[in-house]
């Protein structure tokens, strides 16, 4: 089964040398494609600053970088437009994935292990739209928008559906 990425903008280690600079700015369409995959009502501007080097003493990279984007979420109690700026920065390690000999998986949950590095590439776009939905909120709210709990019914059994339902002159 072949996921299919809304951005895809790759990178072979092999060609970072000592160092690599990129701005990825994704065309009107692309940008359709990551509001639709992020489910948001709109992505005007999406911009991405990577900067990938080799980690000294180690074989792993350091990939560090600054997403902005202006983008437009929907109020999850009012399901109106709502617009909201990013800009962050972050910091990923990365390492190539050594050569197993044994049908073992190991399974880690150590948040300091590196990405792993698969088929010698990097898909930059990949990390970029994954730090645009980290900057975002996953429960947005516009200012002053609350909750409102609806009253509950007096009989909440099923058979008083089925009672609303019966004929009021039906006496049987």
């Amino acid at each position: 089964m072949s996921v299919s990425l809304p951005y895809s903008e790759t990178v072979r280690i092999n060609q970072i040398g000592a160092g690599l600079n990129r701005r990825l700015e994704p065309d009107a369409d692309t940008r359709k494609r990551i509001a639709r995959a992020l489910d948001l009502q709109g992505l005007e501007d999406f911009a991405i600053d990577i900067e990938v080097k080799p980690t000294p003493s180690t074989s792993e990279w350091t990939m560090k970088g600054r997403v902005t984007a202006h983008a437009v979420q929907t109020c999850g109690l009012t399901l109106e437009p709502l617009p909201v700026d990013v800009d962050r920065r972050f910091s990923i390690q990365l390492a190539e994935r050594e050569p197993t000999e044994t049908d073992e998986i190991e399974v880690t949950l150590d948040e300091e292990d590196a990405d792993l590095i698969e088929d010698g590439k990097i898909d930059l776009g990949q990390y970029a739209v994954e730090q645009l939905a980290l900057s975002l909120d996953p429960f947005p709210r516009k200012p002053g928008a609350e909750f409102v709990q609806p009253e509950e019914p007096a009989e909440i059994s099923p058979f008083a559906a089925l009672k609303a339902l019966k004929p009021q002159d039906d006496q049987g």
